[in-house]
């Protein structure tokens, strides 16, 4: 059976959510899935190998829709001239190898060839797409966080984004785990009281603050289901806890010590570049978008607020299509 073939296989897969979409040259989309986190640091390999083949699977199904001579089946064959995946918790070498591994036995198992395979941290990926190659830093506070530059020179840089276990600073899980400290310090008098234990423990489906602490040590506990406990905060914040808007304050604060350190290590401090807010946390919660905007305001005058909201995926494209254009000039 002849091969279907497409010009691009974009893949944003973070920590919340992993979205594959197959795109022609054009830009157009002729398939896209969906599925949960493929951060290997935080599922395992096995599970974050589980949720990219969904994703891709539900890719490849619908865009067969968009090729009528090909049979509907799971063996077909599909041959991909560019691959771009922009993977979270590609941190180190060893991650590289990890992740890469990991693609390239998805990919095996899907039947896709690939003759151009990228693989980068998502966070990179979505920088240098959003940015067109422009002078550019990235912020993103979803599940985790991190900061990425780009500067005249091309240069990069980043900053934070070592995990949930020792970094991730004013991400989502830090936010929800920072509310669950709260609480247990209320509990004993350590800590002021504050509105997040009643809306905390019914969210997880608790009743005593003792059953939280648990809870946090049990197989319950997932830095997913955490991060999820950011949205608590804001609300908690709205209704004008001390506490919460304490958290967010702080959270804003720490993303800031990100931008600036990449604003260093790029000599951009002086010079004029894009800042580019993503994830959850910035997207949806003012008080630590504006935090961040201002603080970065203050410091480097010559910065420019990108308030585009585009998934990061547009930048995964971005950065394939970029590949496919550079090709064709040959």
């Amino acid at each position: 059976m002849a091969a279907v073939r497409i010009p691009l296989l974009a893949v944003d897969g973070g920590g919340t959510k992993c979205l594959a979409v197959l795109v022609e040259r054009s830009g157009q989309e002729v398939g896209s899935g969906r599925s949960g986190s493929c951060n290997y640091q935080g599922s395992g390999e096995e599970a974050a190998a589980r949720e990219l083949m969904q994703a891709i699977s539900q890719a490849l199904e619908e865009a067969l829709t968009h090729y009528p001579n090909v049979p509907s089946t799971p063996s077909a064959e599909w041959e991909v001239e560019c691959a771009v995946f922009g993977i979270a918790g590609l941190d180190t070498e060893h991650d590289r190898q990890v992740i890469t591994g990991m693609v390239q036995r998805v990919l095996q198992q899907l039947h896709v060839h690939v003759r151009h395979l990228i693989v980068e941290n998502d966070g990179f990926a979505a920088l240098l797409g959003a940015t067109g190659g422009k002078p550019g830093i990235l912020v993103i506070a979803g599940t985790g966080s991190i900061a990425f530059g780009v500067n005249d020179a091309q240069e990069t840089s980043r900053a934070g984004g070592w995990g949930h276990r020792v970094g991730d600073e004013g991400s989502g899980y830090w936010i929800g785990k920072r509310a669950i400290v709260a609480v247990l310090k209320a509990a004993d008098g350590r800590g002021a009281p504050t509105l997040l234990k009643d809306l905390l423990l019914p969210f997880i489906g608790l009743s005593r603050v003792d059953e939280l602490f648990n809870w946090t040590y049990g197989s319950f506990y997932s830095v997913d289901k955490v991060g999820e406990l950011s949205v608590l905060v804001s609300q908690a914040a709205d209704q004008g806890d001390p506490v919460a808007l304490e958290i967010l304050q702080d959270a804003g604060e720490e993303l800031f010590l990100a931008v600036r350190a990449v604003i260093e290590a790029l000599h951009m401090k002086n010079k004029p570049f894009q800042l580019i807010l993503q994830g959850g946390v910035l997207q949806n919660d003012d008080r630590v978008r504006e935090i961040v905007i201002d603080r970065v305001n203050r410091y480097a005058s010559s910065v420019v607020i990108e308030n585009a909201q585009n998934d990061p995926i547009y930048g995964v494209i971005a950065k394939g299509l970029a590949y496919l254009d550079s090709q064709s000039e040959q």
